[in-house]
């Protein structure tokens, strides 16, 4: 039996000493190849414009830059740290000409409608406020045809597989931040409800070892 939903937080990563925790965390899984990177890009997101929701400090969104011809790159997070962190980054990436930062908490996202060709987001679904009217916001500034694509954990995951996560996540300090994400992590059906209160109509939810991939086309 799946244990009920725990909320984590609804503020996203905030504090200087957090930020650079999870930096550290995610540096080292781009280093090793542990992002979703590849699989944003072999579902279509590959193109032109998109847009990185909860970019944390950049890693995924300029992997995404330099793996793509020809694209661009908006970027919002909730953290004015973490959005400091990212514009650091992309100027270590040498990538600042192709990608924008703005500080966003989602319920209303600072772009006109039919703006971006995709969005992308990962690992920060099960802490969104109110997912609806966030996914509504995707919705609003695709283009028509543009994809979503929504990768986070699942709480549901094989005990095999939480534990072997828990082992090999480095720096420790950032094992106690695994363990709640998870708990407030959402299954796929709890996921595909949420989605079937958007305007999404065209949209898919699949699970993965490690969590859930979701596409959905406006």
């Amino acid at each position: 039996m799946v244990k009920p939903r725990v909320v984590e937080t609804t503020d996203g990563i905030q504090g200087e000493y957090n930020v650079q925790i999870f930096d550290a965390m995610a540096r080292r899984m781009r280093d090793k190849g542990w992002t979703e990177v590849g699989s944003i890009i072999k579902s279509g997101l590959d193109h032109d414009l998109a847009l990185e929701y909860g970019c944390g400090p950049g890693y995924i969104g300029l992997e995404w830059l330099m793996k793509t011809q020809n694209t661009k790159l908006k970027a919002v997070d909730i953290s004015p740290e973490m959005i400091k962190l990212a514009q650091k980054n992309a100027a270590e990436y040498g990538l600042q000409s192709r990608v924008e930062y703005a500080l966003n908490d989602g319920k209303n996202i600072p772009f006109p409608e039919n703006t971006f060709d995709a969005v992308f987001t990962t690992s920060s679904f099960h802490e969104w406020q109110d997912p609806i009217v966030i996914l509504s916001e995707f919705f609003r500034i695709l283009k028509p045809g543009g994809k979503a694509f929504v990768s986070d954990l699942r709480r549901d995951m094989s005990p095999i597989i939480k534990w072997f996560i828990y082992a090999v996540t480095k720096p420790k300090e950032i094992r106690p931040g695994l363990l709640t994400s998870l708990a407030a992590a959402y299954t796929v059906t709890e996921a595909e409800e949420i989605f079937k209160k958007t305007p999404f109509r065209n949209f898919s939810a699949q699970p993965n070892p490690f969590g859930l991939n979701i596409i959905a086309v406006k």
